[in-house]
C-alpha cells in the first residue's frame, strides 16, 4: 500500500510506498514548533517526488536536512537527510489528504536542545 503527500497548489507531490503510519513525530525545535509539522519517517528509496522544478530548500543548524517546500505556495510536504539506516526522508503528514490526524499516536521528539 502506499500514500501521498501534496502541497497546496498541487506543483509537487510525493508518493511514498510504505502504509500510513499510525504514529507521528511532533517536534519543537524552532522550525519544526513554528510550522506545526507531524511528522513520519521513510527510507528515502521509498519516496517518489514529482514536480522537483517547483522545490526549493532551507537548511539550518546543522544543515543536515534538506527541508523542501514548493516555491509557489510555500507548503512542505517533505525533508529529507540522513537517517539511523541510510537516507531517509521526514514526510509532512499534514500534507496527506486521507490522512486521520486525529488518529495518530504522536511522539514528541526534544530538537530543541539539540
Amino acid at each position: 500500500m502506499s500514500y501521498q503527500a501534496s502541497c497546496h497548489c498541487g506543483a509537487v507531490t510525493v508518493e511514498v510506498d510504505a502504509d500510513p503510519p499510525s504514529e507521528a513525530v511532533s517536534c519543537n525545535c524552532s522550525h519544526c514548533r513554528r510550522k506545526g509539522f507531524l511528522l513520519s519517517f521513510v527510507p528515502r528509496d521509498k519516496v517518489r517526488v514529482t514536480g522537483e522544478d517547483a522545490l526549493g530548500e532551507y537548511r539550518f543548524n546543522k544543515h543536515a536536512i534538506a527541508h523542501r517546500f514548493c516555491k509557489t505556495c510555500g507548503v512542505q510536504p517533505f525533508a529529507e537527510g540522513p537517517g539511523p539506516d541510510g537516507p531517509g526522508a521526514m514526510i509532512n503528514l499534514r500534507c496527506v489528504p486521507e490522512m486521520d490526524l486525529d488518529a495518530l499516536k504522536i511522539i514528541p521528539f526534544d530538537g530543541a536542545s539539540r
